[in-house]
This record gives C-alpha cells, sequence and structure tokens, in this order.
C-alpha cells in the first residue's frame, strides 16, 4: 500500500482533482466578498489581503498538510480518525482531538454545501436578462440543486464521479485564464507574494486582525486533502496540488486586479451592511455588493462561467457529503458513533450510502440556506468549526511524529508555527460568533456530545463487565449439550462476544445458557470481533475449544469495512466444513438420515439500564444520554449485519454501580407474628 500512495499518473491526478479539490477549489467564488465586505476598495486592503490568501495557501495548506501531514498515512488511508488511530495507544486523551474534528469536519457538511451552491447561483444576477432577480427565486434553486443532488446518493456516485476529474479541470484552467486575464489591470498586485503586506495589514488596518476570519476560508477545504489520501494518493495529491495552487492565485491576483481597476474607492456591503443603519451613516455612498469573482468574466461569457461554477459547487458539495459517509463509517467501527444503517451502492472500493446521515445533512443544509438566505450572510457562520478541525490535526500530528522519532525541536517547531496561526485564525473567527457562527458552534457541539456520550458511556459499562474463564464451565456446557431431557433450543446457538481473551467469556453469556430455562444446542458459537488499527484488514481465525461442540471465532476486521457477520460467519462455517473440521448436519435422527443442515441461531444481549444503580449525577446523565442515542440508532443485530430470521434479542439489565445496604425494618401488626 506505502508503494501505491506514491505512484503518480496521469489518471491519478484527474481523479484527484475531481474528488479533493471541491471545497478549497471553490474558495474563489466567496473568500474576496468576505475580505471587502463593508469597507474602502484601496492598495492596502487588496495587496494586504491578497499577501494573506498568498501566505495562508503555503504555509498552513501545502506545507502542513501537502508535505507534512500527508506523511501521516495509516495503510495508504488518511483523515482525522486513521490518524487518531496512529497515535491513540500513545495517550488516551487524544481521543477528544479526534471527537472534536470529526464533530467539526461534519459540522462543515452542512454549511460547505449551501455557501458554494448559493455564491454560484448568485452570479445569475451578472446576466443582463435575469439582472435583480429575487433573492426568493436564488434560495427556491439553491434549494432544488441541493435536494436533487442529497436524492441522488443512494444510488452511488461512482459514474458520475468519472465525469469531476475533467470538469475540475476544465474549473481550474478557467480560474487561471479569467485570473491572468486581469493582472495586467493593476501589476502593483504582484507585491502580495511579499509577506511584509500580510503582516502589515493584519498590523495597522483597523481591526485588521479580524480579516483573518475572510481570509481563512480560502483554506478550509484542505482537511479533505488529508481525508482523501486513500482514494487518491500521496504523490497524485501532491503534483495535482502544484495546478490547484497556480489556478487559485493567479484567481485571487486577477480579482485583486480588477477590483483595483474598477472600483477604487468604492464601498460594496451585503445585504445585511446596507441594512445597519449606522453603518449607513457612516458610509451613505456604499453600494450593495457585487461578486468581484463574476466581474472577471467578459459578458458574452457569463452564462458559460455561471454554469461551470455551478457544476464546480455540486462536485465540492458531493465530496464533503461522501467525506461525511466516511467519516460516520470510521466513527461506527472506533466505537465513537451509534450504529446506523450503511448500505453499498456499488462495488466500488470506499462507496457508502448512510441513510440516516444523509437526511440529517440535507436538513441541516437546507436550513442554513433558509436561515442565512445569502453566501455573503453564510460566510459569517464559515470556517469557525473547521478552525478546531485544524487545531485538532496539529495536536494528533506532532504526537505522530513524537511516535516516528522526530527531533524533539522540530515537533516544538511545528506546534509552535501552526498552534500560532490556527489559533489566530480561531480568535479571528470568533468575531463571527454572534454573526451566525453561533450556528456551526452549535451544530459541532451537538455531533461532539453524541460522540462523546458514546464513547464515555462504553467506558463506564466496561468498568463493570464481569469475564469468567470458558474452562471453568466446559463441563457444565457438554453437560447440557448431551442431555435428552431438556428440549433443544436449536442445533447451532450462536452468541457475540466482547472478549478479547479467547480464554474467557462474558459471565452475563454463561448465565443465558445455563440459568433459568437452559438453552441447550448441539454446538455452542462464540464469535469476536476485533476492530483494528488498519483500514481494510479482513481475516478471521477459529479456536476449537472442544472440538464439534464448543467453537470460538475470532474476525480481525479493519476499521473501514463493514462487519457483515452473518454472509462472514456462513464462510467461516463453509470453510471449516470443506476442512471438516466441524459436522454442521442436524443431530435429530430423520434429519441426520437425510443429511439435512441443522438450525441457526445468534442470541444477541440487549441491556437495559436497571434502576438498581447509585452512580455520580455525571455519569447518570452519560447513561441517559446513552440509551436514549441507543434508542434511535441501529439496533446491534441490524448493525452487526445478522437477518432477523434467526435472530433473538435476550434483554438484561445493566447494574454499573450497584446500589450499597438497603436499610429495611421489619414490623410486626400484632402480637402472634412476634413469636
Amino acid at each position: 500500500m506505502g508503494k501505491h500512495i506514491n505512484k503518480v499518473s496521469a489518471a491519478g491526478i484527474v481523479i484527484a482533482l475531481g474528488i479533493i479539490y471541491g471545497d478549497i477549489g471553490t474558495s474563489p467564488l466567496y473568500v474576496f466578498s468576505e475580505i471587502i465586505n463593508g469597507k474602502v476598495i484601496n492598495d492596502f486592503l487588496i495587496i494586504g489581503g491578497l499577501s494573506c490568501i498568498i501566505w495562508t495557501l503555503t504555509l498552513q495548506t501545502t506545507i502542513k498538510y501537502v508535505i507534512l501531514t500527508l506523511k501521516a498515512d495509516n495503510k495508504g488511508e488518511g483523515g482525522i480518525f486513521s490518524l487518531y488511530t496512529l497515535v491513540r495507544r500513545q495517550k488516551k486523551w487524544l481521543v477528544l482531538p479526534a471527537m472534536i474534528g470529526g464533530a467539526a469536519l461534519l459540522a462543515d457538511g452542512m454549511i460547505t454545501p449551501p455557501i458554494t451552491v448559493t455564491a454560484a447561483v448568485e452570479g445569475l444576477d451578472n446576466l443582463p436578462i435575469l439582472h435583480g432577480i429575487q433573492l426568493k427565486t436564488i434560495i427556491i434553486i439553491v434549494l432544488v440543486i441541493l435536494s436533487v443532488l442529497f436524492f441522488m446518493q443512494q444510488f452511488g456516485t461512482n459514474s458520475i464521479g468519472k465525469l469531476f476529474g475533467p470538469i475540475m479541470i476544465i474549473w481550474f484552467a478557467m480560474l487561471a485564464v479569467l485570473g491572468a486575464a486581469h493582472i495586467a489591470d493593476d501589476l502593483q498586485i504582484l507585491k502580495a507574494f511579499n509577506p511584509y503586506y500580510a503582516f502589515d495589514l493584519l498590523a495597522h488596518y483597523p481591526k485588521g486582525f479580524l480579516l483573518l476570519g475572510a481570509v481563512f476560508l480560502c483554506t478550509t477545504g484542505a482537511e479533505a486533502l488529508y481525508s482523501d489520501l486513500g482514494h487518491c494518493g500521496r504523490g497524485n495529491i501532491r503534483y495535482s496540488w502544484i495546478f490547484v495552487k497556480t489556478a487559485l492565485i493567479l484567481n485571487y491576483l486577477g480579482q485583486g486586479a480588477y477590483l483595483l481597476k474598477e472600483h477604487r474607492g468604492t464601498i460594496f456591503a451585503t445585504k445585511e451592511f446596507l441594512e445597519d443603519k449606522t453603518f449607513m451613516a457612516l458610509h451613505p455612498l456604499a453600494k450593495e455588493m457585487s461578486n468581484p469573482f463574476y466581474g472577471l468574466m467578459p459578458s458574452w461569457f457569463l452564462t458559460i462561467g455561471i454554469v461551470i461554477a455551478t457544476i464546480a459547487a455540486i462536485i465540492a458539495s458531493q465530496a464533503l457529503i461522501s467525506g461525511s459517509f466516511t467519516l460516520i463509517s470510521e466513527a461506527i467501527r472506533l466505537n465513537l458513533w451509534p450504529r446506523m444503517k450503511i448500505n453499498y451502492p456499488s462495488e466500488a472500493k470506499g462507496q457508502l450510502f448512510i441513510p440516516g446521515i444523509n437526511t440529517m445533512l440535507y436538513l441541516g443544509c437546507c436550513g442554513i440556506v433558509l436561515y442565512f438566505q445569502t453566501s455573503g450572510a453564510m460566510g459569517a457562520a464559515y470556517g469557525l468549526a473547521i478552525t478546531l478541525c485544524m487545531l485538532a490535526t496539529t495536536i494528533l500530528m506532532a504526537n505522530y511524529m513524537i511516535t516516528k522519532r522526530v527531533n524533539q525541536w522540530l515537533i516544538y517547531v511545528f506546534l509552535f508555527v501552526f498552534l500560532s496561526i490556527e489559533i489566530s485564525f480561531l480568535l479571528a473567527n470568533l468575531n463571527k460568533f454572534s454573526h451566525g457562527g453561533y450556528v456551526t458552534l452549535i451544530i459541532g457541539g451537538l455531533l461532539f456530545a453524541v460522540m462523546y456520550i458514546w464513547f464515555r458511556a462504553r467506558k463506564i459499562k466496561n468498568r463493570y463487565v464481569e469475564f469468567v474463564r470458558v474452562d471453568e464451565y466446559v463441563p457444565k456446557l457438554e453437560e447440557l449439550s448431551n442431555d435428552t431431557t431438556v428440549p433443544k433450543f436449536a442445533t447451532h446457538l450462536v452468541y457475540l462476544t466482547s472478549a478479547d481473551n479467547p480464554k474467557e467469556i462474558e459471565h452475563k453469556i454463561i448465565y443465558s445458557i445455563l440459568s433459568g430455562k437452559p438453552k441447550r444446542a448441539d454446538i455452542y458459537w462464540f464469535v469476536h470481533v476485533d476492530t483494528l488499527d488498519d483500514p481494510y484488514t479482513s481475516e478471521y481465525s477459529v479456536t476449537h475449544i472442544i472440538p464439534n461442540d464448543i467453537i470460538r471465532v475470532e474476525f480481525r476486521l479493519g476499521f473501514r469495512i463493514a462487519p457483515r457477520i452473518n454472509l462472514m460467519f456462513k464462510r467461516v462455517v463453509e470453510d471449516l466444513v470443506a476442512n471438516r473440521e466441524v459436522n454442521i448436519t442436524s443431530r435429530y435422527e430423520s434429519q441426520q438420515r437425510n443429511n439435512i443442515v441443522g438450525d441457526f441461531q445468534f442470541i444477541v444481549l440487549e441491556k437495559f439500564l436497571s434502576q438498581d444503580n447509585e452512580l455520580p449525577f455525571f455519569e447518570k446523565l452519560i447513561m441517559k444520554g446513552y440509551f436514549w442515542i441507543k434508542e434511535i440508532s441501529l439496533s446491534e443485530e441490524r448493525g452487526f449485519g445478522l437477518e432477523q430470521s434467526n435472530v433473538m434479542v435476550e434483554k438484561f439489565p445493566l447494574v454499573v454501580a450497584p446500589i450499597g445496604k438497603l436499610k429495611m425494618t421489619r414490623v410486626f401488626h400484632n402480637e402472634e407474628e412476634g413469636y
């Protein structure tokens, strides 16, 4: 796999362009609009703002992600959870930045589609025939595009994905040509390559530091470069980034030169600013903002340009939606998210569809569009959550460098440089909190709460899970299996066990078999699923505790492999029969004569929180939240891909903190009782 991720090919570069650059590639649609919003257009603002963009793309995207973070591959796979699996054995608390990063990426998935599609569709106002198009019409068009996009997810995107690369090549070529054609409008714009102008703007422009909140939008898609490492390969990402970065910088330079030539001294503002009486009192000549991106286009090209921009925005949205599905599937395998139904619409590697997440993202995106209405207003909410994700990646990456025994001073330099940059972006973005940033923080906070409750509740439960030695109960199981006075429960009885040690089993499983009405079977199977830090490992081992009587099957699955236990278990049984390791023929005399295969019955033990618990207040909240989430999430048996017909759910009380001494006093009602 290591060789694969470094392999560079023309096809690989085209695929990389189609899959991973949608978000960062569509940022020219709204970044400059955010920088100049409500400000006088002059050399100081435009050249300084451009310098900030160029050096943000260089330091944050190129150096941190393309050069450094892409080295942290997990058997060829990337992303925040892949990075976490590489370092989670180092420090237990690293699960927190992993959860924060995952929640922030999901929150980002709810605002990127609305802002990119809205910014593209708003370009219709630049067409003479549609000039003055109503905001209501734009919102309806955006909602229709998003509805179609989310509806199509269930059918898979493998065939459509093949078109993404060529379309994005056209998009980036368009960015480069439009930008290069306008650089000559004001050659002073080339000063932006000097970082001095970025520092000068941040230090001396009124509230210049807060401009970082707008500048940050140029690098919001950087995390996608790392997340899609497995799909594209490190070499393809690095080579394609040269083309993408060149196209982006040329377009930003062109927008800056165009603004200085055509609108120097003008104040552009969004509708929200123009409706602010205080702002209008200070700037009575302010005009409604016209997106400088569309200003680069000659009138004859506008229709084509808007169509290409809208398609690019849809591709950007698609990449984030697909990325969200992958992210959640990884979180489920790592026990950081409740089980959800996962469909596989095509045979393509990594192609999956999670209906619940698709619905959640769709409702979130529609809510964002209806609440903010314009791309300018959405820009106020955009960026705050993803800054937290980048900070989380920096912390995890530093710990990965420790595992690789990188020089300690280099790790300190890495942390100092990137924590300084990202904390600066975070502080600047916090200014957006009251203008809409609270929306993404609330969404991200709720998603983090789900992850934290699911993870913490599992830790609380595991403190009180009682394991016993299997060999202590082997004689009793054998005796029960041969006791013809007990009605046979099933020919093959299969239990899912969480015991990592093959010599142990949960006490509750033994209790389920032997206590009350005993469950007699010919063969007892104990199945254990071990989720590995490797992404795509899929293997199993078999331990014959008592040949043809008690068998343990252990599946070792990568965190990106779906645990389709029903299918996998059938395959294991077929292999064992072929090797003559087990006889699965029914032991009822009539059926045995006819070589009829015995029945298989799966038992799933489902917990409920017992009233007999004495938990601390915080842990009680966690456990109540856990069982509430469990109620609305996928059941255990469906999560493991078990068929409903041969599965029996057995409920048992979970007592994690038994109540101490229960004080009771007997009272006597009459003297006759008091003997």
